[in-house]
């Protein structure tokens, strides 16, 4: 009897260091499961971080950019702030074929996004300065116009690094100076924003379409309208 008891008392000690050791150990997968959702999140976040000239078709809320772009016919720089429900632009554009600035204040609203794809339209209301400059474009008319440009831009993620880019833009001047001055284009295409790191992305883009224009009544023309772009964005907060 007295040797059984010290059996006993060992025999509970060892089930009780066991249950002891469980009871440490299955914290512990919850703890693999709150890594992986740590390293999910920061994953997200670095993807986030592409786009800033185009990408994303809406800036997160709260997220800041800013660009710069050189083609033909325009230049362009344009300042990018996130918001809640929807993101505003300002943006400077200057037509170097008709010596012509545009400063236009642009809002895009997100309708759609399944994580790959994502869509918004856009719609801008700014001015455009024209000198009427015929050296590049003998079809140029000076004036002051009033723009409103809807457009759209749809987003395909690729890849975590690159974005494929949808572009629809349909800008129409109405002047201000000369009232039956007017001008519209109908443009379509798309391009490709990649990260380059340290929230810096780079975008290639270009589309075709018609123009239609004219300076006074009974004075109208249509014609071939396309613009191609190399930009560089980066993101501030």
């Amino acid at each position: 009897m007295t040797r059984s008891r010290p059996r006993s008392v060992l025999v509970s000690a060892l089930l009780l260091a066991s249950a002891a050791f469980a009871q440490q150990g299955s914290p512990g997968q919850p703890g693999e499961a709150g890594s992986v959702s740590v390293e999910q999140t920061a994953m997200e976040s670095a993807e986030d971080r592409l786009g800033a000239v185009i990408a994303p078709v809406t800036l997160p809320a709260g997220v800041t950019a800013v660009y710069g772009y050189a083609g033909a016919p325009e230049l362009g720089v344009g300042f990018r702030q996130g918001l809640s429900l929807l993101e505003l632009e300002a943006r400077a554009r200057f037509n170097w074929f008709q010596l012509s600035a545009a400063l236009e204040l642009v809002g895009r609203v997100k309708v759609m996004d399944n994580g790959t794809v994502s869509m918004a339209p856009t719609l801008g209301l700014g001015v455009v300065l024209n000198s009427g400059s015929t050296y590049m474009d003998d079809q140029n008319f000076s004036g002051v116009l009033l723009r409103l440009s809807p457009g759209l831009v749809v987003g395909w993620r690729v890849a975590e690094t690159v974005t494929i880019l949808g572009l629809v833009d349909v800008p129409v001047d109405v002047g201000l100076s000369k009232s039956e001055s007017r001008r519209a284009q109908v443009l379509g295409g798309g391009g490709v924003e990649v990260y380059l790191g340290n929230d810096v992305s780079i975008l290639l883009a270009g589309q075709l379409g018609l123009e239609t224009f004219r300076e006074r009544v009974g004075l109208s023309d249509t014609r071939l309208g396309w613009g191609v772009r190399a930009g560089l964005g980066a993101r501030l907060f």
